[in-house]
């Protein structure tokens, strides 16, 4: 049975890209080049609500490839794949080619 997680409020479900390890043409790469935090947006939240009680949408959208901080996130396992779940706030920038 496949499980589908629908984040709440400004609380935004990504899967971190893991980077290759080893060029194409099999150079074995160190550990501090291949390290960088991003990762695809999987699912978004409808947004947070001000004082006012509407909804401020979140900013990022499904398929989008964002820049996470080094520490932070709560690591939710969904069958045998592992995701991570931020607040909005947590995320620092999305990536464009």
């Amino acid at each position: 049975m496949a499980k589908r997680l629908l984040p709440l409020l400004n609380r935004v479900l990504v899967d971190k890209i893991v980077p290759p390890s080893k060029t194409s043409a099999g150079i074995l790469l160190p550990e501090k080049t291949t390290k960088l935090n991003s990762g695809k947006v999987i699912a978004v939240g409808p947004g947070a609500r001000n004082r006012n009680g509407n909804i401020i949408p979140v900013t990022v959208k499904e398929g989008d490839i964002v820049l996470l901080p080094e520490y932070g996130g709560t690591v939710v396992k969904l069958g045998d794949k592992e995701y991570h779940l931020f607040r909005e706030d947590d995320i620092l920038g999305t990536l464009h080619d």
